[in-house]
């Protein structure tokens, strides 16, 4: 990245890694002589959110993606790494009594709607709540105003404030929770999978109001998925995870039409595509590893057709291959691919 660019960064993940110990309770290792077992489940991630733009994460489910959602937002307090938000300190700035201001500016899209609001609320307290929380607005009719608002811009009827989850869809509750997310009027949102509960002809409609208040709002977004068909209509820039660390990371267009890492290659081309119906489908092959115990070197090698002995025992550094793209591969760095 250039100065200039760094410059403009609102979002920078600096060696990010988080671990998690699983281990059986003290007294049945004793008994059953189990050591301590750790769970990395980021493991070294690094990436930069221009303002305004979309980070997508992808990878298949247990690579780390939502965990890092949770980093992001200070849900989870890293075990190494920094998250610089605005040129700042996040998470120091998260436990400072100012840290309130701050997680105003930084907010949270869940993946399951049906979970993550209130059932004994009503839409009006569920979207109000964090104005209330924040001071934002303490007059009633101002508060009620705010919330047909918001519930306004994202397409539902200021009226519904007054109704409760269980009576509405499933894409109309994802919708109540990007507007409580904006409630705060926040810079940068963190999108765990917000469709992926959703039906298809539902997930456009979501997909497309987002893309709208990004554009209104110039807001920032780090979109993580498991649909690529979904990534490639909503990012900027994509990161594709495994085993907790990034293996690639570039713009849009050049990962889809230029796919290096073998895993990317394999993910994309997995995508059904309506244009090469004669193309035979190549399913991602292989499992991914326990990420109790991952394989020494390139986590990646038993699954890679190019994987040689320095990928079993070495593990591969992200490498710049071009402005804006870089790739962590001994295959790739060696031109053996």
């Amino acid at each position: 990245m250039t100065p200039a660019t760094r410059t403009i960064s609102l979002v920078q993940a600096h060696d990010m890694a988080m671990t998690f110990d699983v281990s059986a309770p003290w007294l049945n290792r004793m008994l059953e002589g189990k050591p301590r077992q750790i769970l990395h489940a980021v493991d070294g991630v690094s990436f930069e959110i221009e303002k305004g733009k979309t980070l997508a994460l992808v990878g298949e489910s247990g690579c780390g993606k939502s965990t890092v959602a949770r980093l992001l937002v200070g849900l989870y307090q890293p075990t190494r790494g920094q998250l610089i938000f605005e040129g700042q300190d996040a998470h120091a700035g998260f436990r400072k009594p100012q840290g309130r201001q701050l997680r105003r500016r930084i907010q949270m899209i869940f993946q399951d709607p049906y979970a993550s609001l209130n059932p004994r609320w009503t839409v009006g307290a569920i979207i109000g709540e964090p104005l209330h929380e924040h001071g934002l607005i303490r007059d009633r009719q101002a508060l009620k105003q705010r919330v047909g608002e918001l519930l306004s811009s994202v397409g539902l009827n200021p009226q519904d404030m007054d109704k409760y989850p269980h009576q509405f869809s499933g894409g109309q509750r994802q919708r109540i929770s990007i507007a409580r997310a904006l409630a705060t009027e926040p810079e940068f949102l963190v999108c765990d999978e917000p469709t992926s509960a959703l039906d298809v002809s539902v997930q456009a409609q979501v997909l497309n109001i987002m893309k709208d208040l990004q554009r209104a709002r110039g807001l920032t977004y780090l979109f993580i998925s498991h649909n690529l068909a979904v990534v490639r209509h909503v990012s900027d820039q994509v990161g594709v995870m495994y085993l907790g660390r990034l293996v690639e990371l570039a713009d849009k267009h050049t990962l889809f039409a230029e796919p290096r890492h073998p895993y990317t290659r394999m993910l994309i081309d997995a995508i059904p595509d309506m244009r090469q119906t004669g193309r035979a489908r190549t399913p991602v092959q292989g499992e991914v590893p326990n990420p109790l115990t991952p394989p020494p070197g390139c986590t990646f090698h038993p699954r890679c057709p190019h994987a040689n002995e320095r990928c079993r025992t070495e593990r591969p550094a992200m490498v710049d291959f071009g402005p804006g793209h870089r790739i962590a591969c001994h295959a790739v760095v060696e031109h053996r691919i």
